[in-house]
């Protein structure tokens, strides 16, 4: 009888111990917080991958459905991840936006890679166009062609055919030409972010013993870039310059020599060498 209590004891000590575990353990596993930069980089790294040009920060947040400043963090935390692990892309802010590149040692195997022949050329002339477009913008045919001292028309034609420059209206002036200025295109082939990003007079005149036109601050506000969306704001083409180029009120003297020789030289901007992560020829700048 005396064991038989004993081990009724025993049973119910046993019972309350297990009641009482019972109660002490929750009901659900407490899971860590999830970190969304953590989410958020991979994303952030496959949309720029797939992406053909520069994106800006709230297209990608748009698309990845997530706040922008999470968005933003990964964006930086992505461009630091490639320049610390040595790998073959890197980020690339330009334009107002944000893209992969290739890095520019292997410009030359990616071009064999898909079969380009080397690097877009322009003239002599027609780069000494662009640079006087990028610095006097807004500035007209005739303009070009008085600080040139030839006629620059076919070299005009060139870069809009190229989408490195655009008009801007019409100058009110005797003939109201054609006023020109810079793309969007321009700034991602050069790696801009904005006009603000151009060698200054005393820079090139430092390297090259050569003095830069003097830009006016007021130009360029032709290129800002929108607070709300991060995009460079830029106006396309107003009316086409075709007939002011052909000869109409925009054309330069007669006279002049022709502008365009056969002389052609490779853009050698650094930027230009980096191409697009993604395997398309359109993200291959040159």
């Amino acid at each position: 009888m005396t064991e038989d209590r004993d081990d009724t004891r025993t049973e119910a000590a046993a019972e309350g111990i297990e009641e009482t575990v019972l109660e002490t353990v929750p009901e659900e596993t407490a899971q860590p917080p999830e970190d969304p930069l953590a989410e958020a980089l991979p994303l952030v790294e496959a949309l720029l991958f797939a992406a053909s040009k520069p994106v800006s920060l709230d297209k990608l947040a748009e698309a990845a459905e997530l706040p922008e400043e999470v968005v933003s963090a990964a964006v930086a935390a992505l461009e630091d991840a490639c320049a610390a692990a040595g790998r073959g892309v890197r980020l690339d802010r330009v334009a107002g936006g944000v893209r992969l590149v290739t890095r520019p040692e292997y410009d030359y195997p990616v071009r064999r890679l898909l079969g380009l022949d080397g690097r877009t050329k322009l003239s002599m002339a027609a780069l000494e166009t662009l640079a006087i477009v990028a610095y006097r913008q807004p500035v007209t045919g005739p303009e070009i062609a008085e600080l040139r001292s030839v006629n620059s028309s076919s070299s005009i034609r060139t870069l809009l055919d190229r989408k490195l420059i655009t008009t801007a209206g019409r100058k009110e002036v005797v003939g109201t030409p054609f006023l020109y200025k810079t793309t969007k295109e321009f700034m991602v082939h050069f790696g801009l972010q904005g006009l603000g990003d151009l060698p200054k007079p005393e820079e090139l005149e430092a390297i090259y013993g050569l003095d830069a036109p003097k830009t006016d601050p007021a130009q360029t506000e032709l290129f800002r870039v929108d607070e709300a969306t991060g995009e460079v704001e830029d106006a396309g083409d107003l009316e086409s310059p075709e007939a002011d180029i052909a000869g109409g009120s925009d054309a330069p003297p007669r006279t002049a020599a022709p502008d365009d020789g056969e002389e052609t030289i490779e853009n050698t901007n650094e930027n230009d060498a980096a191409t697009s992560a993604a395997p398309e020829e359109e993200r291959h700048d040159g």
